[in-house]
């Protein structure tokens, strides 16, 4: 083979090993680029769940204080409706108790 044919082939191989390298590095940004969008949506996605979650469990626990709320609440009606009755009870006892006192008192003045 003459030099210039040799000459030829080597700048030929040259090129064609230099387009493979630009489309091996295309290709490359392309997958990289590729990479970040999903990574990306991925975080996104990642992160709507996290509000997501973090939406139901404070829901949870509203509730779960509204329920507290409310026993506390009834148990104070239900203490607060004892007391009453046990104050009604006592009511003509003390009545009682206070006119004695004062019907003392009177009597002792005179």
């Amino acid at each position: 083979m003459a030099r210039p044919e040799v000459l030829e082939q080597v700048k030929e191989a040259e090129a064609e090993a230099e387009e493979i390298i630009e489309e091996a590095e295309a290709a490359a940004e392309e997958r990289l680029a590729t990479a970040r969008e999903e990574a990306d949506e991925i975080r996104q996605e990642a992160e709507s769940d996290a509000r997501e979650l973090q939406e139901e469990r404070l829901d949870e626990a509203r509730e779960e204080i509204d329920a507290e709320r409310q026993e506390i609440l009834e148990e104070g009606e239900e203490a607060r409706d004892r007391l009453e009755a046990t104050a009604a009870d006592n009511r003509s006892a003390v009545i009682e108790y206070v006119v004695d006192q004062f019907e003392e008192a009177v009597h002792a003045q005179t």
